[in-house]
Parts: C-alpha cells; sequence; structure tokens
C-alpha cells in the first residue's frame, strides 16, 4: 500500500515536470519568436536610418552648388539649411521607436526637411545654368534616387513593425510580451500631400 502511494506521488511529480518542461519550452518559443520580430524592425530602421543620412549627406553639396548661382533665393536654401540642422540635433537612439513622442519629432524633423528640399528643387527651375550644371545634374539624380528608397524603407519598416505590433497584442503572445517588456513601435505616418516621394525631375 505504501509503495501504491509512492508511485502515484512519483507520477504526480513526473506529470508536473512534464507539464512544467513544456511550458517553459513553449515560453522559451515565443520570446525568440518576439526577438525575431524585434529583430526584423530594428533591421528595417536601420535601412529607413541608412538612406536618411545619405540624403543628409548629399545636402551640402546641392546647398553651395544653387548657392553659387548668382540671384538664387537666399531664403530657400537656407530653410533646407537650417532643417537640416534640425534632423541633426536629433538623437537616434534605439528607444526612439518605442517613444512615440520622440518618433513624432523625428519624422516631423525629416518631413520638414523633405519639404524645404522640394522647394529647393522647384526654385530651380527659374535658373536654366543651374540645370545644365552637370554637377547639379549629377547630385539632383542622387537625391531622386534616395528619396525614392526613403519612400520603400520607410513602407518595409511600416510593414515589420505591423507585423511585430500584431503579434505582442495577439493572445498568449501579449503575455509573454508583458513579462519581458515587449513594447508597440511607432510607425512612419505620411503627411499632407506626401502621399509619393517628392518630386524632383525637371
Amino acid at each position: 500500500m505504501k509503495n501504491k502511494g509512492l508511485l502515484i506521488g512519483c507520477s504526480i511529480v513526473v506529470v508536473i515536470l512534464i507539464i512544467l518542461f513544456f511550458t517553459v519550452s513553449w515560453g522559451i518559443s515565443q520570446y525568440n519568436s518576439l526577438v525575431g520580430l524585434n529583430e526584423s524592425v530594428n533591421n528595417a530602421w536601420s535601412q529607413v536610418e541608412n538612406q536618411y543620412q545619405r540624403r543628409y549627406d548629399l545636402i551640402p553639396n546641392l546647398v553651395n552648388t544653387v548657392k553659387g548661382v548668382a540671384g538664387f533665393e537666399k531664403e530657400t536654401y537656407t530653410a533646407v539649411t537650417e532643417a537640416r540642422a534640425r534632423v541633426g540635433q536629433i538623437q537616434i537612439t534605439p528607444e526612439l521607436l518605442n517613444d512615440p513622442n520622440a518618433f513624432q519629432m523625428f519624422q516631423a524633423a525629416q518631413d520638414n526637411l523633405s519639404s524645404a528640399l522640394s522647394r529647393l528643387l522647384v526654385a530651380v527651375e527659374n535658373y536654366p545654368q543651374l540645370k545644365a550644371n552637370e554637377n547639379f545634374l549629377q547630385l539632383q539624380q542622387q537625391l531622386e534616387g534616395t528619396e525614392n528608397r526613403i519612400s520603400v524603407e520607410r513602407k518595409r519598416f511600416n510593414d515589420s513593425v505591423q507585423t511585430y505590433n500584431t503579434e505582442i497584442k495577439r493572445f498568449p503572445k501579449n503575455v509573454i510580451a508583458g513579462l519581458t517588456g515587449f513594447s508597440e513601435k511607432q510607425y512612419f505616418k505620411a503627411i499632407t500631400g506626401a502621399e509619393k516621394a517628392p518630386e524632383v525631375k525637371f
């Protein structure tokens, strides 16, 4: 009788250990899945950053080229320079994606720079000598390509964020996400009238 009770007790312990093992394994699997989705978002974000940095680096040469043209509107290229400076003041950290206010400030600065660049490139139409300037034409082509890549990478980033945000809200992953600190990421939102990349062709 004593042996039978011991056997039942051991069986219960084994069952509990098996349940515990599978529960822990399941939790680890869910956590690893969230880590993978988080890394996908980070990778997509780094591609967005790369394109914004490329644009940021192109602007000084562009501004210097238009500054060299007699009579070119000073306030137009000054607006671009100031918008670029505001972008440079924003510290880009991993926490940016989890902070709605910081992310909105980042996007607003980038959108403001896009708007200033668009105004500059429209103003160029009044200066035939710029449209014939080989250096300017090369910069224009590089900028156009960069603006298109920014648009593509922002969409890819938003797609990754959507997948991630959906998963951390679904049961039972939302439990693991809550326990392990996975929080909602921010999306890029289109500014009014900016459904496409700025048109820089002439």
